[in-house]
């Protein structure tokens, strides 16, 4: 009996020590996040808050690849000193090629602040089979958001996009909110400024594309926009009758927003509140592997932008989203 009771300390003992010596086992598991691209404040930003043992995200980003894209100075001259950030300031460990990060991780920010390299950079992270999350803007073309989105679904590789405008509480609520009712017609704005190797809503505007999508939904028929040098103006008339409207700002005072119209309010959205809540999204989504925003949604999104350049090149005419969408699905 007494050898009995010795044994049975022992083995609680051992089973105790274990679940405090191991932080990475089943009783309690770190997700593993590598980061591609390694050249955008986000970097930083999101490390901090994901690493942050007070936030208790259960995720821990461990691996970065620098990236960097020479011909876009807002990249070449940011990689170097966020690189060394990760590094030293957080322990990130810097490796030399994406396939490295991806034996190295559980799940994937690709967050290269151009868009052009997202589809070849992508493409280990899908063969590896790692959930991956694609920072704004999502690709450099049309073409390349629908192949993205292509090559994860015949993968089955969990695979999204948004911008961190999405979620701010302020907008995020205007779906099914109860005050201002059936949501008819949305005015939103973003600041807007232009990168000459994307289309140009891609680079910035596309936050504010996301506001308007967020409260309005999907299902815009048809785009007109003006332009004029500190202002783009591009209206959406919604299947159903609905109208929805960006303004980019490049001019006096920028900021984000909205401003809503319901069947019982009319009334301005929330603003800006910073990364957190989308970053509580992306470690919802490592967890359960579920999309939250649905390609076909963040499709219509690149379409309405890129409809809104043809619009331009044909002098404010009216162009089809769909049109747009099934043409760059054909090349």
């Amino acid at each position: 009996m007494k050898c009995y009771s010795m044994l049975l300390k022992v083995l609680v003992f051992v089973c105790v020590a274990g679940i405090i010596l191991s932080p990475c086992s089943a009783q309690n598991p770190v997700f593993r996040i590598g980061i591609i691209g390694l050249d955008t404040s986000h970097v930083p930003a999101f490390t901090k808050y994901i690493n942050d043992i007070e936030n208790k995200t259960g995720c821990k980003v461990v691996a970065g690849f620098p990236g960097g894209s020479p011909d876009v100075e807002s990249s070449a001259s940011r990689v170097e000193g966020y690189t060394n950030q990760l590094r030293d300031e957080f322990g990130v460990e810097i490796v030399n090629s994406i396939e490295e990060l991806c034996r190295k991780v559980d799940g994937v920010l690709l967050e290269s602040v151009d868009g052009r390299p997202h589809l070849t950079q992508i493409k280990p992270v899908i063969a590896a089979k790692k959930p991956v999350f694609i920072d704004k803007p999502m690709a450099g073309s049309l073409e390349d958001v629908i192949e993205i989105f292509r090559l994860a679904e015949a993968n089955n590789v969990p695979c999204w996009s948004s911008s961190s405008l999405r979620y701010c509480p302020g907008i995020i609520g205007m779906r099914n909110n109860d005050e201002f009712g059936e949501i008819i017609g949305c005015d939103a704005f973003s600041p807007c400024s232009l990168e000459e190797h994307h289309p140009d809503l891609y680079w910035y505007g596309v936050h504010g594309v996301e506001i308007l999508y967020t409260i309005m939904g999907t299902g815009c028929d048809t785009v007109r926009r003006v332009q004029t040098k500190d202002t783009e103006h591009v209206v959406g008339i919604w299947k159903d009758g609905r109208i929805g409207t960006f303004r980019g700002l490049r001019a006096g005072q920028r900021d984000y927003g909205a401003f809503v119209y319901g069947t019982k309010k009319i009334g301005p959205s929330g603003g800006y509140t910073g990364y957190g809540p989308l970053v509580d999204e992306i470690v919802k989504f490592f967890k359960t592997g579920n999309i939250p925003v649905t390609h076909e949604e963040t499709i219509e999104i690149f379409g309405f932008m890129s409809a809104a350049d043809e619009s331009k090149a044909q002098g404010g005419k009216a162009v089809s989203v769909k049109s747009v969408i099934e043409k760059a699905r054909k090349k």
